[in-house]
């Protein structure tokens, strides 16, 4: 797996407390790292950069100031100029998104730039070294490439399509200067250079709603050009333009044939340039190794139909045909601003039986996604097969059941040269098992080799507790997410389905941001949704939507506005809201008008995949069981309206606001009238998500919750047997209603249980990644994927906010200052866990002994936090802990006891350099801290408490 990459990081040594990272960051988005320097499509770019203080000792390391400079050339640059923009000296701590103010950028202009800064002492740094990025094409009359192919009829049936090829010669008769070439290849492309390929990208470009929205990638090809002839080839794969699913079941909304678009741009070094654009002059075929792909069923290949030199100048073309002009999509051509899919590991199988004559069944070790490179030796015309499951059955065949009409089979054919070695480019699967058919002789463990495909994000997050089976839950929810990243968080990756469900991420997506640095993917498929809004403002359950599901559900389109306030959150993106506003404000008028009596019944898939009454089955049918869809959606909308309250604050629509408070007012209302019974503290029929909701959403009137509370609690312990009994809407909030009202000790039960239903359940039937259902090895198989996030809640959010300590600010988001409470629960004796922040990484690790506690703590520079100390049960069996008769004099008390135990690196803590003691609460020594690396430490005869 990738470790955090800052691809256009600069580094330098400030004077005073060692080093800064600085980045550009491609239009409105930011990262910790440019995701592609080249073809920034924004006119305002913005910069991030990112302190690193390289000496431990030091606390306080912040910033005051700083400075951008950005020129035209590097010499200019060199000289301590902006030609382009000089920011001058800004008296600011902001270090994200900081957006170009200088002269106008224009289409492939070059910028380069720099940044220094003022310390929290005013002193200067000095520059950092010069990065670079390049513009893209900023307005549709820069293209001047046609899109071209072949636009035969499409098929009326699933028919396998090959790959198509296409290829350009053409002459470069002076010294070059510099060589950028732009593309889109529909569905999947790669670009070949005088037979090179281009980059390290794999089911390219990004995933989009063809008709409103085309994503291009931009590569500086400089160095692979040479004087005299050259040649251009690509090869495009089917991927989600051309849809293999055009009938059936789970058929797909279809684009047409594969399509090229490619504009190349040389400036040669007299100054002189020219241009290489997609156009009838190009050959075209579809006769070559390729003959069948998509990402369902697989890839066949043919290695005796291999073109040897196609990509290259010379290469005999003569049976090939001339390229046609093909439509248009009819989408913008956008540039992609995420990272791209690479393969990003390698699983070595650990283990091959051959359960039948010449039927070999490999064990990969682990739920992976991608596909599997194959070495083999053997004669011309022989074919490997290789065919992919989550599963076996007990005779130790492949269990394909689950895939649906996906047939998941790579067809490798020799061409007998020797060791011949293969992987496929236009296809990947989900699995663990990998049955191979068709190999001469027997094939040992290094015939296979898994090769591990997704978004390449940067990991962001690292946990580890002192329970064995947190720890496997975690890696297994961290193995989940990664397979599911295909430039859009998809629901699984092995049946004919993986598709971009927004019921499945809405709130998970705030889990998965402490473990990957997803925030532009996410930006993206906030996008995504947003193209696929219908004129009246609906909104789908799938996007991009290949499926067209508009059911004007509320749990699911609530994902739009959701995860934009996860994005502030984590990332402090303020932007995302601003530009989607409209859309959600959109989507709240077209749904409010379907409100009756102020309650919002709509509700498509009520609270989807709640452990069912019988293990065979996979939707419970019992009354007792389900939580009622109008319920769901009066809830859900209420907190929808909350946010939009916030979001029109940001969007600068006061009058939006009180509207949407106004609304929310009569929904709480509303809820209360019609499922509330004060007598019981019991919503509706009582089930564990009915009283979630109003509890995690603030919806129990009054003082009630200490009522709602023992109902939820009921459901747990008495129904449940200390189980959870949610699905996936439940499931999202489950864990941080019950730790916010005192119960962590049944959150953690529930984390840790081993029987059904539990994570726990699914770890010790063999699962390596979280099952789609809580009874994923029992149930109907069609509806039964080893390999889903939706399930996993808010347990990774749990985890890091509530285990370990480490949460956001909301008032100071993106981490500017980090709340830091952890909850030591149950057996628990100790947690570590680290979160890569925008300002850089955050470190909480905890060790509870029988008699003392000790918690280490990094803050990174420019940022704060507000860490909450547990203290002595002593000190508090002598002090009034009700917080409404907590007063500054016992808080004194309390103070002064602490601080004769309490230390901060051998200090004690209330005068440690960089500790600023704030108040006491009950059970808790709280105090701001400076940017540094802390060591508390608590010893005591009676043991301490957290909460």
């Amino acid at each position: 797996m990738k470790t955090r990459s800052l691809v256009a990081a600069l580094i330098f040594t400030l004077a005073t407390f060692g080093q800064i990272h600085a980045a550009v960051i491609p239009g409105d988005m930011r990262c910790n790292g440019l995701v592609n320097p080249l073809g920034v499509d924004s006119p305002n770019p913005e910069f991030s950069w990112q302190l690193v203080n390289d000496q431990p000792a030091a606390r306080g390391v912040k910033q005051s100031a700083f400075q951008i400079l950005v020129a035209s050339t590097p010499e200019i640059l060199a000289q301590d100029k902006g030609d382009l923009w000089d920011s001058g000296q800004v008296n600011s701590d902001a270090s994200l998104e900081i957006a170009y103010a200088g002269k106008p950028l224009t289409t492939l202009a070059n910028a380069y730039w720099k940044v220094r800064i003022w310390d929290q002492d005013q002193k200067a740094s000095a520059w950092s070294t010069a990065q670079h990025w390049t513009m893209g094409l900023l307005a549709a009359s820069d293209w001047h490439a046609k899109w071209i192919g072949r636009d035969d009829p499409m098929p009326t049936a699933n028919v396998p399509s090959p790959a198509r090829w296409l290829r350009k010669e053409f002459t470069t008769a002076k010294p070059l200067r510099r060589a950028v070439v732009s593309f889109s290849g529909l569905g999947s492309s790669e670009l070949y250079v005088n037979g090179a390929k281009v980059g390290n990208a794999v089911l390219s470009p990004a995933l989009s709603d063809y008709a409103k929205r085309v994503y291009y990638v931009t590569y500086d090809i400089t160095p692979l050009l040479k004087p005299g002839a050259n040649a251009l080839g690509t090869v495009l794969g089917n991927g989600r333009f051309n849809s293999p699913r055009v009938t059936g079941r789970n058929g797909l909304n279809n684009f047409g044939w594969p399509k090229l678009i490619l504009q190349l741009h040389v400036e040669y070094a007299d100054g002189t340039t020219a241009e290489i654009a997609s156009d009838e002059s190009w050959k075209f075929t579809d006769a070559g190794p390729i003959s069948a792909n998509n990402e369902y069923d697989g890839e066949d290949y043919d290695a005796r139909k291999e073109m040897s030199g196609w990509a290259s100048p010379g290469f005999d073309d003569s049976k090939w045909v001339a390229a046609s002009l093909a439509g248009a999509p009819g989408g913008e051509l956008c540039a992609q601003n995420i990272e791209p899919i690479r393969v990003t590991g390698t699983i070595k199988p650990i283990a091959v039986k051959e359960i039948s004559p010449g039927v070999f069944i490999y064990d990969m070790g682990q739920n992976m996604v991608g596909w599997c490179k194959l070495s083999v030796t053997g004669s011309a015309g022989t074919t490997v097969a290789m065919r992919f499951a989550e599963r076996l059955h007990d005779d130790g065949t492949l269990s394909v059941e689950n895939l649906r009409t996906a047939k998941v089979t790579d067809r490798y054919t020799l061409k007998g040269t020797g060791l011949e070695t293969w992987e496929p480019r236009f296809t990947y699967h989900g699995f663990r098992y990998v049955e191979v058919t068709g190999f001469p002789g027997k094939p040992d463990l290094n015939a296979i080799e898994g090769h591990v495909v997704n978004d390449d994000l940067a990991s962001d997050g690292s946990f580890e507790s002192s329970n064995p089976l947190l720890n496997k839950i975690y890696q297994s929810v961290v193995w989940d997410v990664r397979g599911n990243y295909r430039s859009m968080p998809t629901d699984c990756p092995q049946r004919d389905e993986r598709q971009g469900w927004l019921g499945d991420r809405a709130e998970e997506s705030l889990g998965e941001m402490f473990i990957f640095d997803n925030h532009l993917l996410y930006k993206k498929w906030i996008q995504d949704i947003v193209d696929a809004q219908m004129p009246n403002g609906s909104v789908p359950a799938v996007a991009p939507h290949y499926w067209t599901v508009y059911n004007d559900d509320v749990t699911w389109p609530s994902a739009l506005l959701i995860i934009p306030d996860s994005l502030r959150e984590q990332y402090g993106d303020e932007e995302t809201i601003a530009k989607q506003y409209p859309a959600m404000a959109k989507w709240i008028d077209h749904m409010s008008t379907f409100i009756v009596d102020d309650i919002m019944p709509k509700d498509k898939y009520g609270d989807w995949c709640m452990p069912p009454e019988n293990s065979k089955i996979i939707h419970s049918t019992d009354p007792a069981r389900l939580t009622a869809g109008p319920l769901l959606g009066t809830a859900y909308f209420y907190y929808d309206l909350g946010l939009m309250s916030k979001y029109a604050a940001i969007a600068k629509q006061p009058a939006d606001a009180q509207k949407f408070d106004a609304l929310a007012a009569k929904l709480k209302t509303g809820l209360n009238q019609k499922y509330f019974n004060p007598t019981t503290g019991q919503y509706d029929n009582g089930t564990q998500t009915s009283s979630v909701l109003p509890l995690a959403f603030g919806m129990v009137p009054g003082k009630n919750n200490g009522i709602v509370l023992p109902s939820l609690v009921n459901s747990i312990t008495n129904i449940y047997h200390d189980h959870i009994g949610t699905g996936l809407v439940g499931a999202q909030w489950l864990n941080r209603a019950l730790t916010d009202n005192g119960r962590i000790d049944l959150a953690y039960k529930m984390a840790t249980n081993t029987d059904f239903p539990s994570w726990g359940y699914m770890m010790n039937h063999g699962a390596t990644t979280i099952w789609e259902l809580w009874n994923g090895d029992t149930a109907d198989v069609q509806m039964n994927s080893g390999n889903h996030v939706m399930l996993v809640g808010d347990l990774v959010i749990w985890l890091y906010q509530d285990l370990a300590g480490i949460r956001s600010d909301p008032a100071h988001p993106g981490f500017k200052n980090i709340i830091m409470k952890p909850m030591p629960v149950g057996d628990l004796t100790s947690i570590k866990a680290s979160h890569v922040s925008p300002y850089g990484r955050i470190e909480s690790e905890w060790h509870l002994g029988e008699t003392n506690f000790k918690w280490h703590i990094t803050v990174p520079p420019n940022s704060t936090a507000t860490v909450f100390v547990p203290i002595n049960p002593a000190v508090a069996a002598t002090s009034s802990f009700d917080p409404g008769k907590f007063s500054a004099a016992t808080a004194a008390t309390v103070a002064s006891a602490s601080a004769r135990s309490l230390t901060e690196s051998g200090h004690p803590a209330a005068s440690s350099p960089g500790v600023t003691f704030l108040r006491a609460e009950p059970g808790r020594m709280v105090y701001q801290l400076d940017s540094g690396t802390y060591e508390f430490s608590y010893t005591t005869n009676t043991g301490l408490i957290a909460n």
